[in-house]
């Protein structure tokens, strides 16, 4: 019998937590890094470490926000699966073994795909929009803070 956690047990603000998923593969395809290797995620700001050989230009990080928020804007559905273990070509180096034999995937249209535990919006339509605070690089851990928060503007 296949054994799985299906409760969602991180009690992020969803739509930050679904944006970190989407900075998460924007910095990949964009800059080649690895999921974050720390963040702390909140409601009124966030922030994400990356393992990166150099700092982010003010260009490249305007870049960054705008791609993510182009990503956001597609109003791409945010789905859950359940995938076996030893089935999936995911990085699963994060998940605990405790964690069971079938992975919950957290799916951003066809965009990202990672397992996950956390809560998340249904649509990126309901994120609202992107915006880089601040950045800084340690150059001796090679490590990127990026500083974001989410803004919600609405017309009547």
């Amino acid at each position: 019998m296949l054994e799985t956690i299906n409760t969602p047990k991180k009690d992020y603000y969803s739509p930050s937590h679904t944006a970190e998923h989407i900075l998460n593969q924007t910095m990949i395809r964009m800059f080649g890094t690895n999921r974050s290797v720390s963040n702390h995620i909140e409601k009124k700001k966030s922030k994400c470490d990356y393992q990166i050989d150099r700092d982010l230009s003010k260009a490249e990080l305007e870049a960054l926000e705008n791609e993510v928020n182009i990503i956001i804007s597609q109003r791409l559905d945010v789905t859950e699966s359940f995938v076996k273990r030893d089935e999936t070509t995911l990085d699963l180096s994060k998940l605990p073994q405790e964690a069971g034999d079938l992975v919950r995937v957290i799916s951003v249209g066809d965009y990202d795909h990672c397992p996950c535990i956390g809560e998340h919006v249904e649509n990126t339509s309901e994120i609202g929009t992107f915006k880089i605070i601040s950045s800084e690089y340690n150059s001796q851990s090679q490590i990127l803070r990026i500083r974001w928060k989410l803004s919600f503007f609405y017309s009547e």
